[in-house]
């Protein structure tokens, strides 16, 4: 595992941005096209951002996947994943082979996720995008996470911090509009990427942070499943990586 931390979180958003984008190339490049999960909330603004101004990326030949998504959510509420991804990815690279969403509102959670789950198992991943939660959760995958479970996506119940998390970044008036439930890739399927880019900026992530890099390998930390991954790479700023012991700085 690489472990690097920059000073902002625009450096630290183009760097990962570049690592994922070095994938997708050679993807591409080895053959023919390239398959990636991409994550949403506040610690992928600067990555997205990033990655959609890319350089020598054919996106016609590019899928992405799409890793979690509420329950009940409309794809036009302002907190929803798929409006997240349309708006700041897919809107901005029109060539795009295929985006391949959750739907919130789907009448069966379950066939939903067996719906994308197949789409996705046909397709696997060279790079997967992701962050880790302040609860460490991977994905929502919320502690005690599933670690077992082949399924591509599961429905979940969402616990209490990661709620309140949500709330904190001003996706949602109040904690009472948080859903409670949702659709999220499984640890297991996260892991069968072929790279992992990780992206943690903020203060607020730290002790998650130290958990999962640094900690035992645990349910009760679900992102420290990440240390098991052959071929994984941590991007952070200076406050997220204030409570870890080693790491390269950049």
């Amino acid at each position: 595992m690489r472990k690097t931390v920059y000073a902002t979180k625009a450096a630290m958003g183009a760097a990962a941005a570049a690592d994922a984008a070095a994938r997708i190339r050679a993807a591409i490049r080895d053959r023919g096209a390239a398959h990636v999960i991409l994550a949403t909330g506040a610690s992928q603004f600067e990555t997205l951002e990033a990655l959609v101004a890319a350089p020598g990326i054919d996106w016609s030949r590019v899928t992405m996947f799409h890793l979690d998504e509420y329950l009940g959510m409309d794809a036009s509420h302002p907190a929803s994943f798929v409006r997240y991804l349309r708006e700041r990815f897919v809107h901005k690279v029109p060539a795009l082979k295929a985006a391949h969403f959750l739907d919130g509102t789907a009448p069966d959670p379950q066939a939903e996720c067996r719906r994308v789950g197949d789409l996705l198992l046909r397709s696997p991943i060279d790079v997967a995008c992701v962050g880790i939660g302040e609860n460490g959760h991977l994905a929502f995958n919320d502690p005690p996470a599933d670690f077992t479970t082949e399924a591509p996506y599961l429905v979940v119940d969402l616990d209490e911090a990661c709620r309140r998390q949500q709330f904190g970044e001003g996706w949602f008036r109040t904690i009472d509009d948080v859903p409670r439930r949702a659709i999220s890739m499984s640890v297991r399927q996260i892991l069968k990427s072929r790279a992992l880019v990780v992206t943690v900026p903020d203060a607020r992530k730290a002790q998650a942070l130290k958990g999962a890099l640094e900690g035992p390998v645990t349910p009760l930390v679900p992102a420290s499943i990440l240390q098991t991954h052959p071929d994984c790479a941590v991007y952070m700023d200076t406050p997220a990586a204030a409570l870890l012991s080693a790491y390269e700085r950049r």
